[in-house]
Formats: C-alpha cells, structure tokens, sequence
C-alpha cells in the first residue's frame, strides 16, 4: 500500500460532498449509514480504491487504538456513530468510491477466531469528526 493517498478527516469529508445526490442501483442497495457486512448484492468492480485512512510509514495500523469514539452514546453498528479516522475501525480502513456515482466508502476486514468479514460503511460528509484520541492512546 505504499504510496496510496492518506486520507484525513476534512479531505474525506470533501470528497464524500463530491458524490451524486442519488447513488446508482448498486450502491442503492447498501443501507444510509451505519457498517454492514458487504452484502453480496453489491456490484464491487464499480468501486476504485482511493487510499486509506492510516499512514504505514507511520507505523502499523493493528497497533493504533482499539477504543471506539462515540461522544452522543452511539454504538458500532448505530448509523449515528461519528466517522472519527483517528478511531477503531476507521484507523484501518481503506477509501472506495463507486465509478458511477462517486459515493464514497470505506471498508475493513474484521478479523474474529475462524473467521474475516469484509464491513462496508458509507461516508456521509456531515457524519465526519476529526477528533483525535487523547497523547499515548494511539
């Protein structure tokens, strides 16, 4: 992944401006907000890479924070829950953009005892929060 775009919370949030007010068919099928798993119904070739969320030359991302930032109460899977890139699990996702929209995502494998599960959440702009974890939680 070296030398892909490292994404920040404004830049993100400008990007996620970018798309177009109605998501294509594909992207129709995939929930406001919130993560899912990455249903099967979505057509993944219409997404292109764009970067990511975290530095590698920064050090590995599996060692960055593992809290959760949810300032109004919300939880993981809530479609409430800010966009925070500092915090677990957007310091480890990478940044997609549908080809035929531009709606942005971003997406991450969550790793469990025997299995991985691809997650998928869609950036909506106002839903970003730059706030940054407290020095030494990283």
């Amino acid at each position: 992944m070296s030398g892909e775009k490292i994404w920040d919370a404004q830049a993100l949030r400008d990007l996620a401006a970018q798309a177009h007010a109605a998501p294509c068919a594909s992207c129709a099928t995939m929930p406001a907000t919130g993560w899912e798993t990455v249903p099967v119904s979505l057509d993944r070739p219409r997404l292109e890479p764009l970067g990511t969320l975290y530095d590698l030359q920064a050090g590995n991302p599996l060692e960055s924070t593992l809290e959760e930032y949810h300032p109004q109460g919300t939880r993981y899977w809530s479609a409430e829950a800010p966009i925070a890139p500092a915090w677990f699990p957007y310091n480890r996702c990478g940044v997609w953009r549908c080809r035929a929209c531009a709606t942005v995502f971003l997406r991450y494998a969550e790793h469990g005892g025997y299995f991985e599960e691809e997650r998928i959440r869609r950036v909506v702009p106002a839903m970003v929060d730059s706030t940054a974890p407290p020095p030494g939680n990283t």
